[in-house]
């Protein structure tokens, strides 16, 4: 961010540096206010990557998925990184357009993902098909990496969601196991666990 920003000036710098760093500490407590900072970063810098960033991702954590769609796309054209597809995709999800979701697949960038961007995407695009009334493609895009035996990062998430699908696809006694292997390795406290008791007495 200090680089990206050195060519503002120090007067300009410090102020968008500042509502930055606010943006990111309120980003999961208070969205509207993370988005608020980030917004006024805009108004300072607009032309910064990291900047059209900030506001598509308090965008994104405060619901409104218009701007974030926008504001990421953004940052993509300044920094030419890829590495938000699995939020734009979801953003779309948010927007009710599932389809326009899954056409992101198909972007070049999605090859140039690292593994837990790439995962995050996968995880979205499975949402997606179950959005769409398609729980045995949205199974079929995570089984694989479900099936990995290392645990990483992810992998709560990448679990939850298979159950998830599992679930869709008329499978509850596989997605109370998922669920269960979720809450073995969540330290999110999801509802991993209880999702699978429940299963597990219906």
């Amino acid at each position: 961010m200090t680089r990206e920003l050195r060519g503002l000036g120090a007067s300009l710098a410090e102020p968008v540096a500042r509502h930055l760093v606010a943006a990111g500490i309120y980003l999961d407590e208070d969205p509207a206010l993370a988005l608020a900072h980030a917004r006024a970063a805009s108004a300072l810098a607009s032309r910064i990557a990291v900047v059209r960033e900030a506001v598509g991702l308090a965008a994104y954590h405060a619901g409104e998925f218009t701007t974030a769609l926008a504001e990421l796309r953004a940052a993509r054209r300044l920094d030419g990184s890829p590495r938000h597809l699995a939020l734009m995709a979801d953003a779309e999800r948010g927007l009710g357009r599932p389809e326009r979701a899954l056409l992101l697949a198909r972007d070049p960038g999605a090859a140039e993902l690292d593994e837990a961007s790439r995962v995050e995407l996968l995880i979205v695009l499975s949402g997606a098909r179950r959005d769409l009334g398609e729980p045995a493609a949205a199974v079929l895009l995570l089984q694989d990496e479900a099936a990995v035996a290392s645990v990483e990062p992810w992998t709560p998430r990448l679990w939850y969601a298979y159950a998830e699908a599992l679930l869709a696809a008329g499978r509850p006694a596989d997605a109370a196991r998922w669920f269960a292997s979720a809450a073995t390795v969540d330290e999110e406290e999801t509802d991993a666990a209880e999702r699978a008791a429940m299963l597990a007495d219906s």
